[in-house]
């Protein structure tokens, strides 16, 4: 049997800080909550890819890699696909979800600053644990999650 390799997507937990608190981007497809991310297309590296899909999804061009290029990865979903997260930070307050051409509209239905409680809340059990990646490296405590 032999074993596929996965197909990776990468993207990036936008942060930014508003006073002394840090808030996350999250967009929204239909009732999905992410981080702007997409697939690694043939040949690109992943940080390039999740800084241009952080551009292609949002138009934020500012990122800041202040903890270096450490990433996390979500288990295998959606026939084995693999989520690639970097963190980065912004100075962008005002989010724009661009038409995409392909599909005629923009590829998100929302976009939305939160905390950590609400993006803990808003994400999938798939997303969570990336979120608590971020929240570790940013320094924050992590509040107790319940399973719903």
């Amino acid at each position: 049997m032999s074993l596929r390799s996965p197909r990776l997507s990468s993207g990036v937990v936008v942060v930014r800080r508003v006073g002394d608190e840090w808030v996350f981007l999250l967009l929204r497809a239909y009732n999905n909550w992410d981080f702007p991310k997409g697939m690694v297309e043939h040949g690109e590296e992943p940080l390039p890819a999740a800084i241009r899909e952080v551009h292609e999804e949002t138009l934020i061009d500012d990122l800041a890699f202040e903890w270096g290029h450490r990433y996390t990865e979500t288990g295998p979903y959606s026939r084995g696909k693999v989520a690639r997260y970097y963190l980065a930070s912004t100075a962008t307050e005002e989010i724009r979800l661009p038409v995409i051409e392909e599909l005629g509209r923009p590829e998100h239905n929302e976009a939305r600053w939160v905390d950590l409680r609400n993006g803990l809340r808003l994400v999938s059990p798939r997303v969570r644990p990336v979120v608590v990646w971020a929240a570790e490296q940013l320094g924050l405590p992590v509040p107790e999650q319940n399973s719903n």
